[in-house]
């Protein structure tokens, strides 16, 4: 990305499109937020940012509006463009299920927003929370924001945590698919089936991190029942529903002398197996 100095966004009400586009630029560019207008200079001049305003979307003048699209374009606001730029994305979209109500709440309002998503529209109302209300309305009352301010200091947080996470579960997902199989434990029917995570040295601070999303991504949610992930407690693995699966119930490996956790609901259990025939065997017991 061209490097900026400043980054400008438009005055009065504030949303969480502009807002969370300027938190994800503070994480690459700890520079002062302007609110106002730009003026023709703002708009060729490469060292300011310009958010959601001055009707131009010029990536390499690091001018990112999404008000002059069509109206029959896909949703698209001034945090996707931003996120685009930054090759996050797909990336976003994939692991941040908020993101594209975000882009249809910012581009068609509330009315369609609930009729994409398949619910009455007082529900949208409902999921408001009263921290978005804070940012947003302490965001619209600024001219200007920089460094110790304690509102810029939280948006560079959101936008370091937002981009952190993104980045950090796609290096995580790519180490899943090199550490892991697929297991059939009914080679009969062909299924059901579970993913393995082996166990590795180092062992990642969080084993099991992003298993399910690796699952979901790989096009195997309705194959996989079962996740077998390592221990970060023990020398052993967890063994886990995937989709709350039903049809596996961990109560009934509770007595396995290798089986020092069951939950009582019987969705997870802890054992200090390791060997693969025995963990198979673990999970056939589970299963109804």
């Amino acid at each position: 990305m061209t490097p900026f100095t400043t980054i400008l966004t438009h005055p009065g009400g504030a949303h969480k499109d502009e807002f969370l586009a300027c938190c994800v630029l503070l994480a690459t560019h700890a520079v002062p937020i302007l609110r106002r207008e730009p003026v023709a200079a703002d708009l060729a001049d490469p060292s300011i940012a310009v958010i959601d305003v001055g009707h131009s979307h010029e990536p390499a003048l690091n001018n990112f509006d999404h008000h002059q699209l069509p109206k029959d374009h896909p949703p698209t606001c001034a945090l996707s463009l931003v996120l685009r730029h930054l090759g996050l994305y797909e990336d976003t979209r994939a692991f941040c299920e908020w993101l594209e109500p975000a882009e249809w709440f910012d581009c068609r309002g509330p009315m369609d927003t609930a009729r994409w998503l398949g619910v009455d529209r007082d529900i949208i109302g409902k999921l408001n929370s009263p921290i978005d209300g804070t940012l947003l309305r302490r965001f619209a009352q600024t001219t200007q924001l920089g460094a110790g301010d304690p509102l810029w200091e939280i948006m560079r947080m959101i936008g370091e945590d937002l981009v952190g996470y993104v980045r950090s579960l796609r290096d995580r997902l790519d180490f899943i698919g090199r550490h892991s199989e697929v297991w059939t434990l009914d080679t009969v029917s062909g299924g059901p089936n579970a993913l393995f995570l082996t166990r590795t040295d180092p062992l990642p601070d969080d084993p099991g991190a992003g298993i399910e999303r690796y699952v979901e991504s790989q096009g195997m949610g309705n194959r996989v029942l079962a996740l077998i992930a390592p221990d970060r407690r023990s020398g052993g693995y967890g063994l886990s529903r995937h989709r709350d699966n039903q049809r596996l119930d961990f109560t009934r490996i509770a007595g396995e002398p290798d089986v020092h956790f069951a939950h009582a609901r019987g969705f997870v259990a802890k054992t200090s197996a390791t060997d693969p025939v025995r963990l198979r065997q673990l999970l056939t017991l589970a299963f109804g």
